[in-house]
């Protein structure tokens, strides 16, 4: 018997998700297309920029990004690498407690500020309640990360987007496939460029093979795959998160749902 953890909710195989810096006014029109065709994303805000010219007010925060993740961005947006540890905490923290008073749960995901870190910022930050990290080198891949402190996107949605979502539609794989776009919203009016983002959301929606997650929702799922039990013979799975996750038996989809054990040998 085999058991293979290579599926999303739902039976899927693919994952999208797209993240987005800084909380710039152009957030409202790019939410309103990701929501328009189903796609779903993770918004970095630094709390300080609310209510300054060009950025988004403190108000909206919980209605515009409803449906999305709130995360974090740092307090006053600096290099982290430049910073002292207590600088740093100050800024994490924050943060946080910013923007969670605004969203209305934790905030447990982030976004590097000018895409740095190092060693020591990492080693820091999963004490500051932050479970995932965003940097910005785009790997053109569509795999999982190995590390969610040090995850990179699949590609910038300047970066020949369309043709990545096109390989990625088209794939079809054994293992699970993540497809990661990141940016800054304010790009496309700098760019008179809108029809990249909105092109592309037309094209990723309504896929019934694709989950459309938020990256903490990703990081939750593959950590709940990660912690399933399996008894010695293989043969009996509990999930011990709390959370249904889905998993291949012998290459049948199969549901194990939140708290529950599965015999496999019951599965015809």
């Amino acid at each position: 018997m085999r058991i293979e953890t290579n599926l999303f909710p739902h039976r899927t195989t693919h994952a999208l998700t797209l993240s987005y810096d800084d909380g710039p006014v152009a957030d409202r029109r790019l939410v309103e297309t990701m929501n328009r065709h189903g796609i779903r994303g993770s918004f970095h805000l630094s709390s300080s920029f609310f209510g300054k010219p060009g950025s988004i007010n403190a108000s909206e925060v919980a209605s515009l990004y409803k449906g999305h993740e709130v995360s974090a961005h740092s307090a006053t947006h600096p290099s982290l690498v430049n910073c002292a540890r207590e600088v740093i905490v100050r800024e994490i923290l924050g943060n946080r407690e910013a923007l969670e008073q605004l969203a209305g749960y934790p905030v447990r995901g982030m976004s590097y500020p000018f895409g740095t870190y190092d060693d020591r910022v990492v080693s820091l930050l999963s004490a500051l309640g932050i479970e995932y990290a965003r940097a910005v080198v785009s790997t053109g891949v569509f795999g999982i990360p190995g590390d969610f402190m040090r995850w990179h996107p699949t590609c910038h949605h300047n970066g020949g987007a369309m043709d990545v979502l096109r390989r990625f539609l088209d794939a079809r794989h054994q293992e699970k496939m993540l497809l990661y776009v990141w940016g800054h919203s304010y790009e496309f009016d700098n760019g008179n460029n809108w029809h990249l983002i909105e092109e592309l959301c037309a094209a990723a929606g309504g896929k019934s093979h694709v989950w459309y997650a938020t990256s903490i929702e990703i990081v939750d799922y593959c950590r709940a795959l990660d912690n399933l039990k399996l008894s010695a013979a293989c043969d009996v799975v509990y999930n011990p998160s709390a959370i249904p996750v889905w998993v291949s038996v012998d290459g049948k989809a199969v549901e194990v749902a939140a708290g529950h054990t599965m015999k496999c040998t019951s599965i015809v």
